[in-house]
């Protein structure tokens, strides 16, 4: 490692393992060696490279602040085999950028050789312009091996170059595009970016009745376990604005404020609501929550997507905006004490349900004085209150 880093300071080359197939690495902010790397590689001047790092939390500090949605896009993604395109309006790294400075690819691998790494890297795959990827140090041209200041060797790696992802859009828009098949499958990305979730608001209502068990009873406890005479209400998962509509017409003075992280979703909601919509977020449920106070917060089938950790943070984070005498309704998936009773069917990776008890703790401990007004096999219904 302190080799590692002590080549790359001084401006030299490195050949070395990725977590997908050899590469060149040098200092990203040093042009001789940006220009040694391009030579020993017969790379175009014009053509962009990506910055690699071998710790998430050191990316995310090298760069300037990211959207909600965009960090936690990353975080999901990386470490692994991809090389994600996201915007660059500070103009970072322009040696790696090129011709296209708004925008800069980057990389986070896991390899044990070069664990607690902690410079970033210009790094492009150790092949000629061109030519086939290495996936063992034999495979590297000579030519290559003998200009490059330092050589590790890694053994036999998978031999699959990354997968590049467009994410440019993905904060402002949910959209994103593969540039670049490799190592991980589109599947795999859409599941890690909900994007195979993208459903069509049009035919979302009808396909979740028909798919889920118990849906039109869990929309009616919902509503039920509301209460009365909410003014301002928080719905999160708005999704096509099913539970909102619910929801306002026990509560006709109110107004209804929307999270979702699909634009499309809170198009539709909007479309569907009409003035009593007072407010859409496009973000994801780990972002901060919509300023001010709520008299109620609800959601309906979509807190199950966090796993436990950012259940219990979203719980903290909800007790701040839940007005005196407020409280949050939560309707969802959980896993039932007796896993016979289990009928929705799950996606591993996507659905993350947990145990009443453990919510029921996680709502104690963030200050909620939390009950369960309703369940049906692994389906359920908590009320937490905030006192007056």
């Amino acid at each position: 490692m302190n080799e590692f880093e002590q080549v790359v300071a001084r401006g030299g080359v490195v050949l070395f393992p990725s977590d997908t197939v050899y590469g060149l690495a040098c200092d990203p902010e040093n042009e001789a060696a940006v220009e040694r790397l391009y030579a020993l590689k017969g790379r175009a001047p014009e053509k962009a490279a990506a910055v690699m790092f071998f710790d998430l939390e050191v990316m995310l500090s090298a760069l300037p602040p990211l959207g909600q949605r965009l960090s936690a896009a990353l975080r999901t993604l990386m470490p692994g085999a991809i090389t994600a395109l996201v915007p660059n309006p500070e103009h970072r790294f322009p040696l790696a950028s090129r011709a296209d400075p708004q925008t800069l690819g980057l990389r986070v691998v896991s390899v044990p050789a070069l664990s607690g790494v902690r410079v970033p890297v210009l790094q492009s795959s150790a092949n000629p312009a061109g030519g086939a990827d290495a996936r063992s140090l034999s495979e590297v041209a000579p030519a290559m091996r003998a200009g490059a200041d330092l050589v590790i060797d890694g053994g036999e790696l998978p031999g699959v170059p990354s997968t590049v992802i467009d994410l440019r859009n993905y904060d402002d828009q949910g959209v994103w595009s593969v540039l670049r098949r490799g190592a991980v499958d589109e599947d795999d990305l859409a599941l890690a970016l909900e994007g195979r979730f993208r459903f069509d608001p049009s035919t979302y209502g009808a396909m979740v009745t028909d798919t889920l068990p118990g849906f039109e009873r869990l929309q009616e406890q919902v509503a039920a376990a509301s209460g009365a005479g909410a003014r301002r209400i928080l719905d999160l998962g708005i999704g096509t604005g099913e539970t909102a509509l619910r929801l306002l017409q026990r509560h006709p003075d109110a107004v209804v404020v929307g999270v979702d992280e699909s634009p499309a979703m809170l198009d539709a909601a909007a479309q569907r609501l009409g003035p009593r919509l007072a407010g859409t977020h496009v973000a994801l449920l780990q972002a901060p929550l919509p300023e001010g106070r709520f008299d109620l917060v609800a959601s309906a089938l979509a807190v199950h997507h966090l796993d436990g950790d950012e259940k219990a943070d979203l719980f903290r984070r909800l007790r701040q905006v839940v007005a005196p005498g407020g409280r949050f309704v939560l309707g969802d998936v959980v896993v039932p004490e007796d896993r016979d009773d289990a009928v929705v069917d799950l996606t591993e990776g996507y659905d993350k349900p947990s145990t009443l008890a453990d919510q029921l703790r996680w709502l104690r401990e963030a200050g909620f004085e939390p009950s369960v007004t309703w369940s049906e096999h692994d389906l359920a219904v908590i009320v937490a209150a905030v006192a007056d």
